[in-house]
């Protein structure tokens, strides 16, 4: 009894340190939130029988919370405690029943706390009726062990720009995640869930210790029939509407008697560790710009959930730049019939048995128009009618998809840079998908971001605040608008980049505590709310008319420089002339408004400016609006001593812009703070909201159907009209 006071005290004291980083804007590392949560899931591998004492506290506080308008605490402890649950070795059916009463409390709250309170009620109902459940889903599609019901693949997927990201970071990740990969085998993984399902259904009144053991010494084929025994076990515990957990358990018993046998139980037992390994990272170095295409592909394939119409042929190599001959290639399109007799030489050849080649009858455009409609899940039914409002968290309008379709969780490790370059990618496949619908895969595709300190940034102390609020702009915004992932995610910053520089301890297991992957899995687990982050797109005209235009897409920042003009004309400028360019050109902008109430409003003025800036982030953080914020810098009246003097403009908010210079001088643009993304020699350019792939492609299809002035009829009126990149956190946008 002393130990468990001694214990609950202990767990007590690092919530209620936890809280007090939450209320601290700017904590130390002791007073640390997501380093104090990692130290307190740890204890759980520690002592197994501080499970039931750490989630009565933790329910404790969250009831205190509620009860005294503390909102801001109630997510950070719900993920907490739901964590609690999923590593805890064995809960009681009361605690069960408390943390089912409280989710069921916050349905009355707003969003996100009643989304997520809905999300971990349905959990709960699972959970007391088939303990150890989240384990074992969590780990089964994590691991992508092989199951006979309801089988379901998962892969996170985390690319690193090796231009962005130093080498020691590289290392150091590649490190951690080999060796977690290393040391938990899926035969391993299959005891872990095994054994897991049963101490949570008995806890003490079983011989835990005896069952690891015996299944150790057996054969993984004989361990993989035993795991499909117990994955049947939970599948019929969780559809049966009128079970209950002391029904599962009997079930339980039966495969726990089958393993042990004849061996002889302990009489006194307790409750043994059970790790849960994290999930199986696909590192990959982003050097091409399809690649995220490419690793889909193959995963897809992996999943076998590709068009069942459509068949793949293996080829060497993978190849999928070209559109019109490609290696890696889809069956040939047929429009005969699908008769014998009605194919070519028919008649000449009756005597010969006719074979015809694999090939799939061509679909019409109704049918394309069906599988595009079938993807407006993708996006949530919010976004298709014109707000200033970001969108957050899962839709409840829009019915989510299938669960037999694969998961592939990418995540993005870097700042706005790499953003930017996903936002690109995910653009590209969009267009892809919509161009051609039997033939993209289908999955569930979710995004995650951690930023880093990348190369060339500098790391003195004085500047690490202001330089993450420059570079990682998306994800101090995350962090503003979500608590909980600025505590957990964003403080990874510089700590990723400091772990990455000590050298390894030479008498400790570099896997032992490996806090960074520890950190992305509890994120990948738990982050499952996104962010909605409208993709901008950018027409570019250069000064040399024999160009052509080209397109882009940005997602945080366009900066626009002023080029010297290379004309040789210039050459006659006298000197003063010249002193006068250099403090400026003339620039014609004209923008739409951003009107909260929808109204367009088209401006137009000229400024003599050194420079500009678009964001798509507001400098001021109480300004949530999706829009445009341009940033001028106007060149004023000259002083005494002849030089300019500089004054910033107050933000323009709107909704599309364009510019021309009036200039000789051209306009050098650069694409979300990235120097390999510019674009020199340029006379005007055009920014407005990116459209959605499938919607422009309906969109055209109903203007040459029913005639120009029509586009928005037909499918094209139900669809999302903006592109947006949904990136998770852990409870979207508090407001």
């Amino acid at each position: 009894m002393d130990l468990s006071a001694t214990e609950a005290d202990l767990v007590y004291q690092k919530i209620q340190a936890i809280l007090r980083g939450l209320d601290n804007q700017n904590p130390t590392q002791h007073s640390d939130p997501g380093m104090l949560r990692w130290t307190l899931h740890k204890s759980l591998d520690r002592n197994p029988n501080s499970g039931n004492i750490m989630v009565e506290v933790l329910i404790k506080e969250l009831e205190k919370a509620e009860l005294e308008d503390n909102l801001h605490y109630i997510i950070p402890l719900l993920h907490t405690l739901m964590y609690a649950i999923t590593k805890a070795a064995y809960i009681s059916d009361e605690l069960y029943e408390q943390v089912y009463v409280f989710c069921k409390k916050i349905l009355t709250l707003p969003k996100p706390y009643c989304t997520i309170g809905l999300d971990y009620a349905q959990r709960l109902r699972t959970e007391k009726k088939v303990p150890g459940f989240s384990y074992q889903k969590m780990v089964v599609l994590e691991q992508n062990l092989k199951r006979d019901v309801n089988p379901h693949q998962d892969k996170v997927l985390l690319f690193l720009d090796p231009a962005l990201v130093s080498e020691a970071v590289c290392n150091t990740l590649l490190r951690e995640i080999q060796g977690s990969q290393t040391s938990h085998s899926s035969v391993s993984c299959m005891i872990y869930v095994i054994t897991n399902c049963i101490q949570a259904a008995y806890g003490k009144d079983t011989d835990i210790a005896l069952l690891q053991q015996v299944l150790k010494d057996k054969s993984p084929e004989e361990v993989e029939l035993l795991f499909q025994d117990v994955l049947s076990v939970v599948e019929r515990g969780e559809q049966d509407s009128a079970g209950s957990r002391q029904r599962h358990s009997e079930r339980l018993r039966e495969v726990y008697k089958k393993v042990i046998s004849s061996q002889e139980e302990s009489t006194i037992s307790k409750l043994q560790r059970i790790l849960l390994p994290s999930p199986k990272f696909s590192v990959h170095l982003w050097t091409d710009d399809d690649q995220l295409w490419k690793e889909l592909m193959l995963f897809m394939r992996e999943a076998g959930t590709t068009d069942a119409e459509t068949e793949y042929v293996k080829e060497p190599e993978l190849n999928l730049d070209s559109e019109a001959n490609e290696q890696h290639r889809i069956s040939v399109w047929s429009n005969d019939s699908g008769i014998e007799k009605d194919l070519p030489g028919a008649e000449e050849k009756e005597s010969a048995k006719l074979y015809r080649k694999p090939c799939i009858k061509k679909k019409g455009a109704d049918v394309d128009s069906v599988v595009l409609l079938q993807n407006l899940t993708k996006a949530p039914k919010g976004s298709r009618a014109a707000t200033l409002q970001r969108l957050s968290g899962q839709s409840t309008e829009v019915p989510a998809g299938p669960d037999r379709l694969p998961t592939a969780r990418v995540v993005i490790l870097g700042d706005d840079r790499a953003l930017g370059r996903l936002a690109k990618a995910y653009y590209s496949f969009r267009k892809r998908e919509a161009r051609r619908p039997h033939r993209t895969v289908k999955a569930n595709l979710q995004f995650y971001c951690i930023p880093i300190l990348g190369e060339g940034v500098d790391t003195s102390a004085d500047m690490e605040s202001s330089a993450m609020s420059d570079i990682c702009e998306i994800s101090t915004y995350l962090g503003q608008v979500d608590p909980w992932y600025d505590k957990n995610i964003n403080t990874l910053y510089d700590t990723i980049t400091k772990l990455a520089l000590m050298p390894p301890c030479p008498s400790r297991d570099s896997t032992s505590d490996p806090f960074i992957l520890d950190v992305a899995s509890y994120y990948l687990r738990f982050g499952l709310q996104p962010v909605f982050f409208q993709i901008y797109s950018v027409k570019i005209h250069f000064r040399d008319l024999t160009l052509e235009p080209v397109e882009d897409v940005f997602l945080s920042e366009l900066k626009i420089d002023l080029q010297d003009c290379t004309f040789t004309k210039l050459n006659t400028l006298t000197r003063k002339k010249t002193v006068v360019d250099s403090r400026g050109a003339g620039i014609q902008v004209h923008y739409q408004k951003a009107l909260a109430s929808h109204r367009e409003r088209e401006e137009s003025l000229v400024v003599r400016t050194s420079g500009a800036v678009i964001k798509t982030i507001s400098n001021n953080e109480g300004d949530d609006l999706v829009c445009l914020n341009v940033y001028f810098c106007e060149t004023g009246k000259s002083t005494i001593s002849g030089r300019s003097a500089l004054c910033k403009l107050n933000g323009l908010k709107a909704s599309s812009i364009q510019m021309r210079s009036l200039d000789l001088r051209t306009l050098s643009l650069q694409l979300d703070k990235d120097s390999r993304r510019v674009h020199n020699n340029v006379s005007s350019f055009e920014v407005s909201p990116c459209q959605e792939p499938g919607y422009s492609l309906q969109k055209m299809r109903a203007s040459r159907a029913h005639g120009e002035g029509k586009e928005d009829c037909g499918l094209s009126r139900y669809m999302t009209k903006s592109l947006l990149l949904p990136i998770n956190t852990f409870a979207g946008i508090i407001q």
